[in-house]
């Protein structure tokens, strides 16, 4: 045999009420080599049923779709414990939708005017464990949350040199297990560094801590967002 071995596919659930929507998307994710859709559904209810017998890496989520949202289902499979990366991809670019979707638990928010291979990016950025936000909406949330902090530092308690060191981190796209390794400390502190780090910054997800550390000028805006190679 010659030649290297091929890797996996990333396996996906598309869940889309719009059966053309889905089969483009599914065509450039599979066009891409190193992804397979292995269920599509046009509901919420069915997204749940099939993340549950299919089990994949990750789920591609539309947001308004019959009997459950995607926001409902990104919250049902966070309760279900479901190890499946969750990515939300939508025409909705209104920031209640993006907040709502962040602290629901999803692991990115996708616009599908997006080019392809942001797309494809983000789906592979998810399945590692990084955070993804469409760079339009980061742009507009930063400008918000700029405007509503102002100089900000002093309405948020102050990091510690560790908590820093894991939001840097978070904001580069590691993962809890990757922070710990990169640190020398458990997954278990760098879970409870997260947990303070929220509470400081009044954060609901990784994404919302590091686009408010950065609005501080806590962080370089660099890192925001930040779920490319």
């Amino acid at each position: 045999m010659d030649g290297k071995p091929s890797l996996p596919h990333i396996r996906v659930l598309l869940a889309d009420d719009h059966a053309v929507v889905r089969a483009g998307i599914r065509q450039f994710l599979e066009q891409s080599g190193e992804i397979r859709v292995v269920a599509e559904v046009a509901d919420g209810r069915q997204a749940c049923q099939a993340m549950l017998q299919q089990q994949p890496d990750v789920a591609v989520l539309d947001i308004q779709m019959p009997g459950m949202s995607g926001i409902e289902v990104v919250r049902w499979a966070r309760a279900q414990g479901l190890s499946s990366g969750l990515l939300v991809l939508t025409a909705y670019d209104d920031e209640p939708y993006v907040q709502a979707v962040l602290k629901a638990g999803a692991n990115g928010y996708i616009l599908k005017t997006a080019d392809p291979e942001e797309i494809i990016r983000a789906v592979r950025d998810v399945y590692q464990g990084k955070s993804v936000l469409d760079a339009q909406l980061t742009r507009r949330l930063f400008e918000n949350l700029q405007a509503s902090l102002g100089t900000g530092l002093a309405a948020v308690d102050a990091l510690t040199g560790r908590e820093l060191e894991v939001l840097t981190l978070v904001g580069k796209g590691y993962t809890n297990k990757a922070i710990g390794a990169q640190l020398s400390i458990s997954d278990r502190t760098v879970q409870n560094h997260l947990a303070h780090i929220f509470d400081k910054l009044h954060a609901a997800s990784r994404t919302e801590a590091v686009m408010r550390a950065v609005s501080l000028g806590l962080i370089p805006p660099t890192l925001a967002g930040q779920g490319n190679d």
